[in-house]
C-alpha cells in the first residue's frame, strides 16, 4: 500500500473492523446482505474512506478500510453500524423483531507496510544515534 500525502500529512491508516448482528443471529443474507454492503460503500463513500475489502457473512461483518489520520476506528463502526441498523430496519420489517441490529461491541486492528519489530527496531536505533 502506499501512502497518502496531503499538505501537512504522509499518512496510511487502515483498519480491519469486524462487528455482529445481537445474540450473533444469522441474519445478514440475501436481500439483506446486499443492501448492508450497499449501505456501507455508500457511507464509507460519502466520508473519502477507501474499502480495501468488505464481506458481509451471515452472523458478521468484514471491513477493511482505509481512511485519514482524524477518523478513529469508533468512528467508522459508529457511522457503519448506525446508517445500516436505520436504513436495514426500516426497508426489513423482519429485523424489527430483534431489540436492535447490532451489539455494542466489535473487533479493530490496524494494518500497515511496517510490522511492529520493525518499529520497535527503528526506535531503539535512533535512540543510540
Amino acid at each position: 500500500m502506499e501512502y497518502a500525502r496531503d499538505e501537512h500529512r504522509v499518512h496510511l491508516i487502515v483498519y480491519h473492523l469486524i462487528w455482529c448482528p445481537k445474540r450473533r443471529k444469522p441474519v445478514l443474507i440475501g436481500d439483506i446482505a446486499k443492501n448492508c454492503q450497499s449501505i456501507i460503500e455508500q457511507k464509507c463513500e460519502q466520508h473519502g474512506w477507501t474499502i480495501l475489502n468488505l464481506t458481509i457473512q451471515p452472523d458478521h461483518v468484514h471491513l477493511f478500510v482505509r481512511v485519514f489520520p482524524t477518523i478513529s476506528a469508533a468512528e467508522v463502526v459508529k457511522e457503519c453500524k448506525g446508517i445500516t441498523s436505520y436504513e436495514l430496519r426500516k426497508k426489513h420489517s423482519e429485523l424489527k423483531k430483534l431489540p436492535c441490529m447490532w451489539t455494542r461491541s466489535y473487533f479493530s486492528s490496524t494494518a500497515g507496510n511496517v510490522s511492529a519489530e520493525t518499529i520497535q527496531r527503528y526506535i531503539e536505533a535512533q535512540s543510540r544515534s
